[in-house]
């Protein structure tokens, strides 16, 4: 097997967008397209040009092959990606959004063959990628995948390698608030880079201050942490700086789902090439910029070749 730069693992749903806008239910028309935060973030990574192994499971059904095939076509390795022949594949239903607001979304995901995702379906050369990044949504659909989120997290880090973390919170999918808090903590505190929104950072630690909720993850381990602000841009943090990086124009805002997606494509990309944190939060908010400026989850995220000519016109 290839060395891997990067693993990321979770749900790769498939996502049925509506063609026209207005309440999904006298909506007659869709396209398919996929989605999923954490696929969202690997498919960022495989355009700006790193390797990048997908761990999941699908259905035996046709959105399964869907799923597969548009990943591969974005370039990622989908070999440890299982066929689950009795659990279906996860979809929901986006409606169409022209004027900025947020779409509504219908989730289909409960029971699906992804969430029987387990550690056994974990082969050890996985773990000799270079970097991990996660979420806390897969260790909020079952507790084989927060098994596996917690396992693949910890085992990597204790071999050396690189991990991220962003939170993407998900309530609904919790029990309860607190042992979302808990759990996803936990997690954070297997990072060496977390990546949260303000408000989630506020949730999860109890601090309202963006300086004081990086404190809170630098000291439970992390080496640095970007914390999102919206149209504010975003704060980072770590043992030797702190700043505010400022957002990026946006011209006009398309959809704003995968707008956190594109940070984090940028910052972890940034910080893989070995930028300095505060020009990775600075990629990470053009990356976020794009991605609200196109149609759906990640058709904005930019290749390698966009990435270069950004370098170039900052240079000359």
């Amino acid at each position: 097997m290839a060395d891997f730069d990067v693993l990321s693992f979770g749900e790769t749903m498939a996502m049925l967008v509506a063609d026209e806008p207005g309440d999904l239910a006298g909506v007659n028309h869709f396209h398919k397209r996929i989605a999923g935060a954490d696929n969202n973030v690997a498919i960022g990574l495989a355009r700006l040009g790193f390797n990048v192994a997908w761990l999941s499971r699908v259905g035996k059904d046709s959105l399964g092959r869907f799923v597969v095939q548009s990943l591969e076509r974005e370039g990622l390795d989908c070999r440890h990606v299982a066929i689950d022949p009795r659990h279906p594949t996860g979809f929901q239903f986006k409606s169409r959004a022209d004027d900025g607001e947020d779409p509504i979304v219908e989730y289909f995901r409960r029971g699906s063959a992804a969430s029987r995702l387990t550690v056994a379906d974990v082969p050890a050369e996985l773990l000799q990628a270079g970097h991990l990044h996660a979420t806390g949504i897969p260790a909020a659909l079952s507790p084989t995948m927060n098994e596996v989120s917690h396992h693949l997290m910890k085992s990597m880090r204790e071999a050396g390698h690189s991990v991220s973390f962003d939170p993407n919170l998900r309530p609904s999918l919790w029990d309860s608030q607190q042992r979302m808090i808990e759990q996803i903590n936990l997690l954070a505190s297997r990072a060496h880079w977390v990546l949260p929104g303000l408000a989630e950072g506020q949730l999860l630690t109890g601090l309202d201050e963006p300086r004081d909720i990086a404190a809170f993850y630098l000291e439970q381990g992390a080496d640095a942490v970007a914390i999102k602000l919206g149209a504010q841009g975003a704060y980072y943090r770590d043992a030797q700086r702190e700043g505010y990086a400022a957002a990026h124009p946006v011209v006009r805002v398309v959809d704003t789902v995968g707008a956190g997606d594109g940070f984090a494509v940028g910052v972890i990309s940034a910080l893989l090439e070995k930028l300095d944190l505060a020009d990775a939060v600075d990629r990470g908010n053009w990356v976020g910029s794009l991605a609200v400026q196109s149609p759906g989850d990640m058709e904005g995220l930019p290749n390698r070749q966009a990435l270069l000519d950004r370098t170039l016109a900052r240079s000359a």
